[in-house]
């Protein structure tokens, strides 16, 4: 009996241990993929194949990172656009706004490596960058991301009350030491964040833990949350406690689901519901200003900061896409 509870604890060590040491060395391949798998890093992705018109834009880090952004700008015929194209062109025509494009450090043509600290310092560079132009309306900036960059989109409009005039989340994540239990499930007893039950003592392991239960909370500004209950990747649990959390001491956020949506297509299936219920929101929270207040030029246009991963752009995303409209019965293939 005592050697069967040796050897029965041994393996319990033993799979500690091996989760452990595959947490410390694999860890920033799971939570940062700058290439998806069949793609090379150079692989051609620019606003170009969507017919959008745009700017290159190069930025510092405050560490010294070379980092690279698209500038996507809206003009007059972008409100022609037909309906249920592809996401960036859908968001020029509904919501008006000039679209700001980052590559972290380590992803697209942007140096450096990803980490926490390091894609915090990048957001920042973004978002100083766009406070400083003068052809958009530095009072009406937005910040919106997903997965990833719902938790770097978090940070970011908490640590600028001024700059960022609201904040939408998409599919996000409350912690990535709560997804560590989701992507191996027996590490959730030993890894997680601060809102989950019992002692974590493998936290201290986690590089990078976007916890970003904890940063919501914080937030001042209005935040719409979006969420797609058919998510397969994070858990639509996670964005209904991000809202219970950023609510208790908010009360400018709002939560919206959307029954058919997975992690990358909720934008898709939620029709015309996704896009009202952001113009929502935008009109409530951040509004045009009044025609005599605003030049002539574009320059009171709103900007949209997107923390989105390219990959919406590669051949992966696009067969997903292509198959959902085949599926629905909307809008042109993507090529």
């Amino acid at each position: 009996m005592v050697s069967y509870v040796n050897a029965l604890l041994y393996g319990v060590g033993g799979i500690v241990v091996a989760g452990m040491a595959l947490l410390v060395a694999f860890q920033e391949k799971l939570v940062y993929v700058p290439v998806l798998p069949g793609l090379t890093k150079s692989y051609p992705i620019n606003p170009a194949r969507l017919r959008l018109v745009y700017e290159d834009v190069w930025l510092r880090s405050s560490d010294g990172v070379r980092l690279h952004a698209w500038f996507i700008k809206l003009l007059p015929d972008c409100r022609d656009i037909a309906h249920r194209l592809e996401m960036v062109r859908i968001m020029l025509q509904r919501l008006h706004c000039n679209v700001f494009m980052l590559s972290y450090r380590g992803y697209g043509a942007s140096d450096g490596s990803p980490s926490q600290h390091g894609i915090i310092r990048d957001a920042q560079a973004a978002l100083d960058h766009l406070s400083q132009r003068t052809d958009i309306d530095t009072s009406r900036i937005i910040v919106f991301g997903r997965s990833l960059g719902g938790a770097v989109g978090a940070v970011l409009t908490k640590n600028n009350p001024v700059k960022v005039s609201a904040l939408i989340l998409e599919n996000t994540f409350t912690s990535i030491l709560d997804m560590a239990g989701v992507l191996l499930p027996f590490l959730k007893w030993f890894i997680g964040s601060s809102s989950s039950k019992g002692p974590k003592v493998l936290n201290f392991v986690v590089r990078s833990p976007w916890s970003t239960i904890d940063v919501v909370g914080e937030i001042k500004q209005p935040i719409l949350f979006l969420s797609g209950l058919q998510d397969e990747m994070v858990p639509p649990s996670h964005m209904q406690l991000l809202y219970a959390k950023a609510a208790t001491r908010n009360n400018e956020c709002k939560f919206v689901d959307f029954p058919n949506g997975m992690h990358m297509d909720t934008w898709l299936t939620g029709g015309d519901q996704y896009w009202r219920t952001i113009q929502q929101f935008i009109e409530q929270h951040v509004p045009e200003k009044k025609e005599n207040e605003s030049s002539s030029n574009g320059h009171g246009k709103l900007a949209m900061v997107l923390f989105f991963p390219k990959s919406f752009l590669t051949p992966y995303i696009t067969n997903h896409i292509n198959r959902q409209k085949k599926k629905m019965g909307v809008g042109e293939q993507l090529h």
